[in-house]
């Protein structure tokens, strides 16, 4: 299937842990999309267009699709290899649109220098939430955390238990479709004191769990007015 040329409307370049998770997304959606890793053992199994080669590499790159490719994410994860690889992107395809991941915010200008048009630092959004609950937790003593954290101006993320007496329960992420119908995102579970955080479309809420809801002001409102029980 390698050696075959790949043309999607979504190249994703490098599936490790992030990859992984944004292929599974992809899956659920009537996009068409084709995957780079350099590890073939990425792909066993794998019932999408994938390429085996180096995503730093322009020829891979032209065979999975990318001069023709609305949008390329860039997962890899060491930053030098985000940088070329997205150099290398836009010079094939400069009106695709390219998100890239930030393995350290020292690397999130030289990336959209690169050409990113959008780059996602995961350590300042952990830095930002450690700090607000670390915050929260002195001013209240410990007792009692904040059930609301926000990540930057606008952006919340509100806990909410589901108590199975509205539509929320027993039904997965792609069925509740969050995204589309509030503009928020579920973005972890508290399950029988575990946490899940790896949040896959299949996943089935179930009666009783805590869920993290992110979003805006007003897409959270929207999301509490069809699913939090007015007490």
């Amino acid at each position: 299937m390698e050696n075959e040329t790949k043309i999607g409307d979504v190249v994703v370049l490098g599936c490790g842990d992030v990859g992984r998770r944004v292929v599974e997304t992809l899956k659920y959606t009537n996009i068409r999309f084709s995957v780079v890793d350099s590890n073939e053992l990425s792909f066993e199994g794998a019932d999408h267009d994938f390429v085996v080669g180096n995503a730093t590499d322009e020829e891979i790159l032209m065979e999975a699709g990318v001069p023709t490719a609305s949008t390329v994410i860039v997962c890899l994860n060491d930053d030098t290899d985000v940088m070329f690889a997205t150099l290398i992107t836009r010079g094939l395809n400069p009106k695709s649109t390219i998100i890239a991941r930030a393995n350290s915010y020292r690397s999130i200008d030289k990336i959209y220098k690169a050409g990113a048009d959008y780059v996602a630092a995961l350590p300042i959004v952990a830095g930002q939430m450690l700090a607000k609950m670390t915050s929260s937790c002195l001013i209240n003593s410990c007792n009692k955390m904040d059930e609301d954290i926000m990540l930057y101006e606008g952006i919340d993320i509100e806990k909410h238990r589901v108590t199975g007496d509205r539509d929320l329960a027993n039904k997965t992420i792609v069925d509740i479709d969050l995204r589309n119908r509030f503009g928020c995102t579920i973005i972890g579970i508290e399950r029988d004191g575990n946490i899940i955080t790896d949040i896959l479309p299949s996943i089935v809420i179930q009666k009783g769990d805590i869920v993290a809801v992110v979003g805006g002001k007003e897409e959270i409102a929207r999301f509490k007015e069809k699913y939090v029980k007015v007490k």
